[in-house]
């Protein structure tokens, strides 16, 4: 008996991913007149992309192009990976930046706001900035997208504030004073009042915010474009004809399902690998059984990479760090048991709360970007079996600010100790003991962050010495926006563990996004960008987007150019 073969499509280009790798990449060679099909393993649109801040480290873009200069990029970014500077790769990247956003600005629904301050993450090092480097996408309304609005890919609940998501700066800040403020609090209010009217009557907030907004105006430009974009539809296989060319793929997941052929070539835009756990076994060194790492990524199981290393791809873990680490809670859900993810990306360096290790001691300086504070975690816990550390704070602390999921007052407590994301004890002594920690130790570190506090400077770690470390904290609170002291009863911790963002390690590409095999030569026909491939920073995390902005670049570029050679 033959077998039916299965259904057979055609296009130009088909794009295996939806955030903004893929997304970038389908619109741009959707306006050159190619027929380009997304295929999107999940029920929704935008991938990891949709929950993230949607900022974009773009060095050179239109808004801040005569403020910054390429010599000045490359020496810091050579500072924060210098054994994995790839300067050639880099040069592609920094060049087409400017080209890149002005096609989306002037060709798409997608626009950009320019933030004078958005320091980057290591400002002690040489070519650092103030600001100018990362741009944030607008807000946008989602019923531009018409019926497809229902596909797009929710916000992370545990990571809004009652399902409205504040964009960081102005918007987070209202927020952050809510409860300090009258102007402040009618402010959130009013934005809390519209997200749960339009969630009650139209079941998601209108308004979307960071890379929800970003992913929203890139569906519209890319269905505009005639792009076709197929949810729910696993890509299983690349097909390769006699020569080794990558020619199209199978595709499962219902009507969509069967074999497309695509006459220019495949896109891997999937996503890394932080959710594979037998890839992290490989490449993560703290998780060499695949139980100390937990991610909250969407999509980022590998899927990409496992494809193209069944045609002949490789990993290249040529990067400082495999991941961009992020300090990650893990707690339950109430109603069904499930687990649920905060990561920590911003408020462990507000004043008042410090992180300890097992021994209750602090082991760094909890101000610094969520990937360099997790490389010091890394690094304390390196000999230890499993990461882990707890964030302390005092009950002035929690009323003002709260810890990341546990919401400041007037919200009661009680909910977020019954889902296991806080816990609380009456005396220091106790919380220590709760946590697991040495009572005179937690008491001394305490005591000894406490006189730093009343000093402005941390002896220890350096906390609030840079212009970074003010940004993630208070800058109203005094003489250092990062200190204030423990002394409070009662006293509050969250245990964090180690996460990511996204992988840096990844699929090897040349230039031209092209994937490459064992002996460097190009897979003919097999392209990746986003993470799916190899970090164009080295594994170094320079700022706010440096995941979204090497992908928009290279995938703009390799919409331009696919098809060309």
């Amino acid at each position: 008996m033959v077998e039916p073969r299965p259904e057979e499509r055609e296009c130009d280009v088909l794009v295996v991913g939806s955030g903004v790798a893929g997304l970038s990449t389908a619109i741009v060679a959707a306006h050159r007149g190619l027929r380009v099909v997304v295929a999107e393993q999940n029920p929704y649109f935008g991938g990891t992309t949709a929950i993230s801040a949607g900022w974009a480290w773009v060095p050179g873009n239109p808004g801040h192009q005569s403020d910054d200069s390429t010599a000045e990029v490359k020496t810091y970014l050579k500072a924060l990976a210098p054994e994995n500077f790839n300067e050639e790769r880099l040069n592609t990247f920094l060049d087409t930046v400017p080209e890149a956003i002005e096609f989306f600005e002037k060709n798409t629904e997608v626009n950009f706001v320019y933030p004078e301050k958005a320091p980057d993450y290591q400002m002690d090092l040489p070519g650092s900035r103030i600001g100018g480097r990362a741009i944030l996408p607008g807000d946008a309304d989602v019923r531009m997208l018409g019926k497809r609005r229902r596909e797009l890919q929710p916000y992370l609940s545990s990571y809004t504030v009652f399902g409205y998501m504040p964009q960081v700066g102005a918007d987070l800040t209202q927020f952050l004073y809510a409860n300090r403020s009258i102007k402040s609090f009618a402010y959130a209010g009013t934005k809390l009042a519209r997200t749960w009217l339009d969630q009650l009557v139209k079941g998601q907030p209108m308004k979307r915010t960071n890379g929800s907004a970003m992913i929203t105006r890139m569906v519209k430009s890319a269905l505009d474009a005639g792009v076709q974009i197929w949810t729910s539809t696993p890509v299983e296989s690349l097909v390769q004809d006699s020569d080794g060319t990558v020619t199209g793929a199978i595709l499962g997941g219902g009507r969509h399902s069967g074999v497309v052929n695509a006459l220019e070539g495949v896109v891997l835009a999937g996503g890394g690998f932080t959710g594979n756990t037998t890839l992290r076994r490989k490449y993560f060194p703290h998780d060499p059984d695949g139980t100390n790492h937990v991610t909250p990524t969407v999509g980022h199981n590998g899927g990409s990479a496992v494809m193209a290393m069944t045609v002949g791809g490789r990993i290249s873990n040529d990067v400082f760090t495999p991941g961009s680490w992020a300090p990650v809670t893990e707690f339950k859900q109430l109603r069904d048991g499930r687990q649920r993810l905060f990561p920590h990306l911003r408020q462990i360096g507000l004043p008042g709360m410090i992180t300890v290790d097992r021994k209750g001691r602090r082991f760094g300086n909890e101000a610094l970007s969520y990937h360099d504070f997790g490389r010091q975690l890394l690094a304390h816990d390196k000999d230890e079996d499993d990461t882990y550390a707890w964030i302390i704070a005092d009950e002035k602390c929690m009323d003002t600010y709260g810890i990341g999921y546990a919401k400041p007052w007037p919200i009661p407590r009680k909910y977020f100790r019954d889902t296991g994301f806080l816990v609380k004890a009456d005396t220091l002594s106790e919380l220590a003991a709760v946590i697991g920690a040495d009572p005179d130790t937690l008491e001394t570190t305490v005591e000894r962050f406490n006189g730093f506090a009343r000093s402005g400077e941390d002896e220890d770690f350096g906390r609030g010495s840079t212009a970074y470390n003010h940004f993630r904290g208070d800058m109203a609170h005094k003489p250092n926006p990062n200190l204030a002291e423990l002394k409070k009863a009662p006293y509050y911790a969250a245990c964090i563990r180690m996460g990511d963002l996204g992988s840096f390690a990844g699929l090897d590409v040349d230039n031209n996004a092209a994937v490459l095999n064992a002996e460097s030569q190009q897979i003919p026909g097999l392209h990746a960008v986003g993470a799916s491939a190899v970090s164009v920073f080295g594994g170094g995390y320079p700022g706010y987007g440096s995941h979204i902005g090497p992908a928009m670049i290279f995938g703009y570029r390799l919409g331009r150019d696919i098809g060309r050679r």
